[in-house]
């Protein structure tokens, strides 16, 4: 049964708290604890999951509120589970962080925490809504709103990140997927096919590849695809729906190419025999027919090969541990795992910047597929007019939809060839629109201008030069002929040599936030697997990137204010710190005072 927790919101009448100094509660307040609990923690939407528990009465849930708020910090500041739970029980400025006053309130297993992600894990996979997303982007709507950030310019960028996996070259993959075939199957089975998995159950997958010489390489994959194709006829009856054999049909469609010819020969009772056995015991068969023909016949053979590494998709398995995750080489460094992509507000008039959306994927993503996908919830949630952000993020379906939005790209750099400087280009004219956005006009860097006019097929236009040619530039052409995508490639490289130019550094910043969010995992891999958890661990590290930055802020407003000029300053930080207080809070001690000097007056 769901059930809110409000109990923040109610003060104690006893808290371990009233044992710290006036100093030290103070410090508190002001520490990242006391920004989280104020600006984090008090503004989760604890209806957001009430769908992951039963309408039926039973054992009310462990707080949302607490486990959302772990989720965070876990995250933010790199700790393992068990550090976590530890922080939880034993650390004051966490239990405060979360709504706590008492060290004895509020415990729970570690295990609840674990059943919290499979239920959030669960949701995803049935209903295809990331719960942790939809409340990070509700928390940080209100804390836009509370800081009164401007939202109109945004700027966005990418960044790998490694899934928790072994790197494994292919032949070590081979093997280790059979290993875990072999450990999907029941013990008739196993015994059935004792002799086909012994050469590959002599240790780990990285010692069968290790014992190896490199020239043999080629033909132990020869015999494992031989293998695996049996494998697949054989095992399809009882086992097709185990997730091992599914791996199994994934990675053999991946690395292997099957062609079917025909033969007059009788079948080899001794072909596709695996390799001999590294401990120099005698290699099994991999079956032969039961009975042979007497005469030579036409059969059909599976020929088995090997697939090209050319031809392997970077989609393509890259662990058993982690199904999603994929292959990209950048910058001259491998990654296999996933991408995530940052959006954050960067409007120069804001106080502070905040990050507005955190989205993963798998690595070999585009960034323009990541901006188009992320677009309809920045503009249902901002009043964005100006995107910043680098080359990648332009495509001419991005010029598209933001074209239909009303928004602004500017990149700070481009692909593609540069045109001749020597010459004038569709980049050095001024595009003139009419009330609808429609193209009327250009205008020469001469200010001479020529009419436009649509070309003959869909989405290009022409302007005559000819009758009327500017006498101070090259455009002597009978006509410039250009494509809306070649228009919105020119107006991208305007707007970017205008940025340069200007000397702003808008998105800049936007690389010191990515890397803030990574901060707490080392060498860029998360120490989790699978897109959801990825997703997770990535928009909670952001969420403590937004704490940080509102308790930086504060502490700024704070220094401000205790530097005014004047007399009684300290009494005024107090009044305020004491008027910051929940009102809930001041009224319920109020009355405990009240009632405790009753109580003395009678005793007299």
């Amino acid at each position: 049964m769901f059930r809110k927790n409000n109990s923040h919101l109610q003060a104690t009448m006893f808290s371990d708290l009233d044992n710290l100094s006036v100093k030290a509660r103070k410090r508190l307040e002001i520490s990242w604890a006391g920004a989280f609990r104020r600006e984090f923690f008090s503004r989760i939407d604890e209806g957001i999951f009430a769908e992951l528990y039963s309408d039926e009465p039973s054992r009310p849930n462990t707080p949302v509120n607490i486990m959302v708020g772990l989720e965070a910090l876990k995250s933010g500041f790199g700790w393992s589970d068990e550090e976590m739970h530890d922080h939880f029980l034993f650390d004051v400025q966490v239990r405060y962080a979360l709504g706590l006053d008492n060290l004895g309130a509020g415990e729970f297993d570690l295990r609840t925490q674990y059943n919290f992600r499979h239920r959030l894990s669960e949701h995803m996979q049935t209903r295809g809504e990331n719960l942790i997303e939809h409340a990070f982007e509700q928390i940080t709507d209100e804390q836009v709103k509370a800081f009164d950030l401007q939202t109109g310019r945004l700027r966005m960028d990418s960044t790998q990140i490694a899934s928790n996996i072994r790197q494994m070259s292919r032949l070590q993959l081979l093997v280790e997927v059979l290993q875990r075939v072999h450990r999907m199957l029941d013990e008739s089975d196993q015994a059935r096919f004792a002799a086909d998995f012994e050469p590959y159950l002599q240790g780990s997958s990285g010692q069968y590849v290790y014992r190896l010489k490199g020239e043999d390489t080629g033909s132990h994959l020869d015999h494992i695809g031989q293998l695996m194709h049996r494998l697949l006829n054989e095992l399809a009856p009882d086992y097709s729906h185990a997730e091992a054999y599914q791996i199994l049909v994934r990675v053999f469609q991946e690395q292997y190419i099957v062609s079917n010819e025909v033969s007059q020969a009788k079948p080899d009772e001794h072909a596709g025999e695996p390799p001999d056995d590294l401990s120099g015991s005698e290699p099994a068969s991999l079956g032969s027919p039961t009975s042979e023909p007497d005469e030579e016949t036409e059969i059909q053979v599976a020929q088995i090969q090997v697939r090209p590494g050319a031809e392997i998709s970077p989609s393509s398995l890259r662990s058993p541990d982690d199904t999603e995750a994929t292959y990209r080489k950048k910058a001259g460094k491998v990654y296999e795992g996933y991408a995530a992509n940052f959006t954050e507000t960067c409007a120069p008039e804001n106080a502070i910047q905040l990050v507005l959306k955190v989205q993963t994927a798998s690595n070999n993503t585009e960034d323009a597929d990541f901006l188009l996908q992320a677009l309809p919830n920045l503009v249902a949630r901002t009043q964005c007019y100006e995107l910043y952000n680098d080359a990648a993020f332009c495509s001419p379906s991005v010029d598209k939809a933001l074209r239909r939005e009303k928004i602004i790209q500017i990149p700070t750099n481009l692909r593609g060839r540069a045109p001749n400087p020597e010459r004038t280009s569709l980049a050095d004219l001024v595009a003139q629109f009419d009330e609808q956005g429609c193209l009327t006009a250009l205008t020469c860097p001469h200010g001479h201008t020529f009419p436009i006019k649509p070309g003959r097929n869909a989405g290009r236009f022409i302007t005559q030069v000819k009758e009327d040619p500017c006498p101070e530039c090259d455009l002597t052409r009978p006509a410039l002929n250009f494509s809306q995508v070649e228009l919105d490639q020119a107006l991208r490289r305007q707007r970017s040599r205008a940025y340069r130019q200007a000397g702003h550094n808008l998105r800049a910043a936007v690389e010191a936030t990515v890397g803030a969010a990574k901060r707490p995992f080392n060498d860029d891999q998360l120490p989790v697997r699978g897109q959801f958890r990825m997703s997770v661990m990535m928009i909670a590290s952001a969420a403590m990137v937004n704490i940080r930055r509102i308790q930086r802020h504060l502490a700024d407003i704070r220094k401000e204010e205790l530097e005014k000029p004047g007399e009684n300053r300290e009494l005024r930080a107090q009044v305020r710190s004491f008027l910051s207080l929940p009102h809930s809070t001041f009224l319920c001690r109020l009355h405990a005072a009240w009632l405790l000097k009753t109580a003395l007056v009678f005793d007299f």
